[in-house]
This record gives C-alpha cells, sequence and structure tokens, in this order.
C-alpha cells in the first residue's frame, strides 16, 4: 500500500522539515499549474518519469521552464536512451498516478529501483513546490528539507544540469 499524502507530512514533520501545502483543482501539466503563480511562493518543478533502454527508472526533477531534450538527456545523466516510463510501472514503484509525480513519491520506492536526478539550476532555489503525492495539492519545501528527505528514502541523488547541452 503506497503512502498517503497524510503519512508523507507526517514524515517530514517527523525529520523536522518545514513544509505548507495549498489545496486546488486537480492539476495535470506544468501549463494547468501556471495559473497558480502568485499565489505560491517558490521555484516550480516539473517532474519526468524516465525509463532507459538498459532498464533504469528515472525521477528527473527539474524547474517547469527547463528546456530538457529527451534525445540527449541520457548523455547528461549516464543511461541508456529514454522514454516516458508507463503509468503502470510509475504506479507500482512511486505509488503515485501521472499527473502527481514527485520527489516526495520516493517515500514508495522501497525496493530503491529509482535513480533520481536533481537539476542543478532547481537546487540553486531556497524554496521548492512539489505535489504531495497527489495533484490537488501543492507542498512548499526547502531545498535542505527535499535533499534531507529524498536521503532518508535511501536516495542519492544526483545532481546534474539537465537542460545543459551534452556536446
Amino acid at each position: 500500500m503506497p503512502a498517503t499524502r497524510e503519512h508523507l507530512l507526517e514524515k517530514l514533520k517527523a525529520l523536522g522539515i518545514e513544509t505548507s501545502t495549498v489545496e486546488h483543482p486537480p492539476l495535470f501539466t506544468v501549463e494547468e499549474s501556471r495559473k497558480l503563480r502568485g499565489e505560491i511562493a517558490g521555484a516550480h518543478t516539473k517532474n519526468l518519469f524516465l525509463k532507459c533502454k538498459k532498464g533504469t527508472v528515472w525521477l528527473v526533477v527539474a524547474l517547469e521552464e527547463a528546456d530538457i531534450n529527451l534525445k540527449t538527456l541520457h548523455k547528461i545523466i549516464g543511461s541508456g536512451r529514454l522514454s516516458f516510463g508507463r503509468a503502470e510501472l510509475l504506479e507500482e514503484l512511486l505509488g503515485v498516478l501521472p499527473g502527481s509525480v514527485t520527489p516526495f513519491s520516493l517515500i514508495n520506492d522501497k525496493e530503491m529501483r529509482v535513480s533520481v536526478v536533481l537539476d542543478e539550476d532547481m537546487i540553486a532555489h531556497e524554496v521548492l513546490n512539489f505535489h504531495p503525492l497527489e495533484n490537488t495539492a501543492t507542498t512548499t519545501i526547502s531545498r535542505d528539507g527535499l535533499l534531507a528527505f529524498v536521503r532518508d528514502c535511501g536516495h542519492v541523488p544526483k545532481v546534474l544540469r539537465v537542460s545543459a547541452d551534452p556536446d
């Protein structure tokens, strides 16, 4: 059974990580999320659930405006060629549905099957925003809080500039 939003927020609190959460209608895309600008402070993000030809599954977390080229991203992160992971695999590994992908879903990756990449440009921001396992809310967290959470989940994220041109 995957963690619920309530379980996630309890976990963050137990780790001493301060957050705030704003409720809103379901948001499925970055474009829809932009309607909330001005209401929620901090950097806004996008999350890509990807699978490479070698079988490795990746969660790439970047600023919403990051220009990520899926044809060359594999060179930056050191993987085989990438494509979007299937919804069934997303739910199996991270316990969330499409439209709710978030680094908070690493709480559900008990078998450590997902490799994590955090965009260097995103990590430069002190305050970040992500869905709390469902797309009907946005949770604001500090950069240091996010890193502490990801590490507490057992992951050592790669911090890379994912919008960079590898050539």
